[in-house]
């Protein structure tokens, strides 16, 4: 009886020093894994000063493109005598509409930094004017953001636009002529953000069209159209030459 006694002291000695050695190693390494390989939020990378910040900033490319060559064409094409009669680009206004936005308020931010990143101007959100019970949707609340771009910010977000957003559209064959309004301006409606570079596409939380309406001071379509083209605007073209 003695000696099963002192033989048995040490196996439950052994049980301890097990649950007592495992119950810190375990609880500790797992924490520690789980800490090191956890998939916790990513955090936006910040960004810094470009290398030309303190550089003074240089006139619009297009605008002198449009000073120096398109005026001439546009007065020779259609015949203008006074020389305020000339189409040019007023403003351009960028809408999001976000119906998300109604239950997920959330998504509504990181669409006004898309479009503040995009146009380097912030943007201003939109309420809904009445109330829509089928929706869901209160009179006052945010549902959409708006901006609108005029001067050397409009230069330069339509020669980007232009020249590298368009031709990363999937599958583009060009633009319509009929999406003119019969008073010169011209709306374009786009599927994703995606096609503007400044977009980083970790940063995305969700995919989301918007509206890009171009305001001229034309007041005929043709003459909007000519303007357009001129600039670098790509519509589509039929067999025969003939644009649609």
């Amino acid at each position: 009886m003695g000696t099963s006694a002192t033989e048995e002291k040490p196996k439950g000695g052994e049980k301890g020093d097990r649950k007592g050695g495992g119950k810190p190693g375990g609880k500790g390494g797992g924490k520690s894994g789980g800490g090191g390989g956890g998939g916790g939020k990513r955090e936006k990378r910040a960004r810094g000063p470009h290398a030309g910040a303190n550089l003074p900033v240089p006139p619009p490319r297009l605008r002198q493109f449009y000073n120096e060559t398109v005026r001439p064409k546009l007065q020779q094409q259609f015949g203008f005598k006074n020389p305020h009669e000339i189409p040019a680009l007023e403003k351009i206004v960028i809408n999001v509409g976000l119906g998300e936005a109604i239950k997920q308020p959330r998504l509504l931010d990181s669409v006004v930094d898309e479009l503040a990143t995009i146009t380097g101007q912030q943007p201003v959100k939109k309420r809904a004017k009445k109330s829509i019970a089928n929706f869901g949707l209160r009179q006052g609340q945010e549902i959409g953001a708006a901006i609108t771009l005029r001067g050397a910010r409009m230069w330069e977000f339509f020669d980007r636009f232009v020249s590298v957003a368009i031709p990363r559209i999937r599958d583009f064959r060009g633009l319509s002529t009929r999406s003119f309004d019969g008073r010169g301006n011209y709306s374009i409606g786009l599927k994703e953000q995606m096609i503007f570079p400044e977009i980083n596409y970790d940063d995305v939380e969700m995919i989301h069209g918007m509206d890009i309406t171009l305001v001229t001071s034309a007041k005929r379509d043709d003459h909007a159209l000519g303007l357009l083209k001129e600039l670098g605007m790509p519509f589509k073209t039929t067999e025969d030459g003939k644009r649609r």
